[in-house]
């Protein structure tokens, strides 16, 4: 007797799948045979021509009231954001768009289709004073994007739509196309033998997206609800982050040169002290985050770095 489980399929719609989380979760849920998957993004192409895709743009009320009632997901992957972090700084009207708005009316339809909306947030909702954060902690964003990030938790929140928000932090992995991550950057800049100028004082534990994706596969199956960190499991700063990419990849760390965040003086504040605790996602999702070095493996072996 066949399980009514395997006959049914999964509606998944993954808004942002043009970007790096996007992209691996494009990749994964793809390969399943009990989901149905549209993937949108604002850009008229998609990266992965074969499977469905439609152009969509989050802030437009009406395009994703099209969407939605067209495709009628169980599950809405929400991945789109602007993540320009001095850019909210200046462009506070498209950040609080693109970051609230959007989210907003994904919500709204997916309280009335009774889909379950999963939204990716970030660390970002913290101050960085007292950091890991549990999903527990008081959020008290110091730059514009914090606070969008931290007003999309409570408008979802608010909806009374279904929902899990995925809080995580510096992303970084083996997506194939769009600006490189903090990785790719590091490698391709030392292979270069460009002088690179690594902040010392910001501390996050740096998140594989396969591991991420992993964690959002499981949220989907067993349906959870509420709020969970998913990150890697080592915090450091972001110096100690480019000395461990260049020693695996047997680089010059002489030219990784030490900086305070002060010194950049970047028009957004950075919280400094942060990173995630995941102890809730290890315990109720059976989430296990591949080491650092694990991680440069594979991305060494699919990415030919």
């Amino acid at each position: 007797m066949i399980s009514t489980e395997k006959l049914i399929k999964k509606r998944i719609l993954i808004v942002g799948s043009n970007g790096m989380l996007g992209q691996r979760l494009t990749k994964y849920f793809s390969q399943k045979e009990n989901v149905e998957l549209l993937c949108c993004s604002a850009e008229e192409k998609s990266y992965f021509p074969e499977i469905e895709y439609a152009q969509l743009d989050i802030r437009d009320k009406k395009q994703v009231k099209k969407i939605m009632r067209g495709f009628y997901p169980d599950f809405i992957i929400n991945t789109a954001a602007y993540t320009n972090v001095d850019g909210c700084e200046t462009n506070k009207e498209l950040a609080w768009a693109v970051n609230v708005i959007g989210p907003e009316n994904l919500a709204f339809y997916a309280h009335a289709l009774d889909s379950h909306l999963i939204h990716i947030s970030s660390d970002y909702v913290f101050d960085g004073e007292n950091g890991p954060y549990s999903e527990t902690d008081i959020p008290n964003p110091i730059s514009y994007y914090g606070r969008t990030k931290l007003a999309s938790e409570n408008v979802i929140k608010g909806s009374r739509c279904k929902h899990t928000i995925i809080r995580t932090n510096v992303l970084y992995g083996p997506a194939k196309f769009g600006r490189p991550d903090f990785v790719k950057w590091v490698v391709t800049s030392l292979r270069n033998n460009e002088v690179i100028r690594i902040v010392v004082d910001q501390f996050n534990n740096p998140t594989y997206l396969d591991d991420l994706v992993y964690g959002i596969s499981k949220i989907v199956d067993l349906k959870k609800e509420g709020i969970y960190n998913l990150a890697g499991e080592e915090i450091l700063s972001r110096f100690e982050f480019a000395e461990k990419i260049a020693d695996y990849f047997k680089l010059n760390h002489n030219l990784i040169k030490p900086i305070t965040t002060a010194e950049l003086n970047q028009p957004a504040k950075r919280p400094l002290k942060s990173g995630l605790i995941i102890l809730k996602a290890q315990t109720e999702l059976n989430y296990k985050p591949r080491t650092i070095e694990e991680t440069f493996n594979l991305m060494k072996k699919e990415l030919n770095l």
